[in-house]
């Protein structure tokens, strides 16, 4: 990795383990781009219990995100699982906190993607992506989905849409990632850095 690479934030919350693979192949994807690098990120979860704190590094996994990922991304990829139909609070807290890139436009411009799973199999994978892309435009930034170039998209029987790469994981949270599931992250991960090079001049 070169220091003077444009970097891609893959940032996502995962509770059970599935939106943090889907991440991880997004990550696959954006780094199959010669040039650009991925930088993969977590949000700490939101307590319902007031005193509740998570530790200042996470036990294991990604790192949390930090407010300088944000200013040295040329691009984001935003992933969580579904509640309700809608983000998870840990991923809502995290962009209620980011007026101050808003005020800046520190991400104006930047293209974005966004990335889910859920555990019933119409539990609200669309709305969800959805929901994720609002904050997104009201940053500025440039949200893009899937073409149906690929083909996976017609012949998924789980996760995957025009909105963004998905998953259905089940009810236990234990379906393995299907091959067109993969497939559409991966997809979705490369487009992204295809678009961050022709916006940055990488040859």
């Amino acid at each position: 990795m070169k220091a003077s690479n444009p970097i891609i934030l893959v940032l996502f919350y995962s509770r059970h383990g599935a939106t943090r693979k889907l991440a991880e192949l997004i990550a696959q994807g954006i780094e199959s781009v010669p040039g650009i690098d991925a930088r993969i990120r977590t949000v700490p979860a939101v307590s319902t219990v007031a005193e509740a704190v998570e530790p200042d590094v996470p036990a294991k996994g990604a790192p949390y995100v930090e407010r300088s990922d944000l200013d040295e991304c040329a691009g984001l990829a935003l992933g969580s699982p579904t509640r309700f139909g809608n983000m998870a609070a840990s991923v809502k807290y995290f962009l209620d906190g980011t007026a101050t890139e808003w005020l800046s436009g520190s991400l104006t411009g930047k293209p974005a993607v966004v990335f889910t799973s859920t555990g019933s199999l119409h539990g609200g994978q669309e709305s969800t992506l959805l929901s994720m892309m609002i904050p997104l435009l009201h940053h500025g930034m440039l949200v893009m989905g899937l073409p149906y170039s690929h083909p996976e998209l017609m012949t998924t029987e789980s996760g995957g849409g025009p909105y963004g790469a998905s998953h259905w994981a089940g009810l236990d949270n234990n379906r393995p990632i299907s091959e067109d599931e993969k497939k559409l992250a991966v997809a979705l991960g490369r487009r992204l850095a295809e678009t961050v090079a022709r916006l940055e001049g990488v040859r």
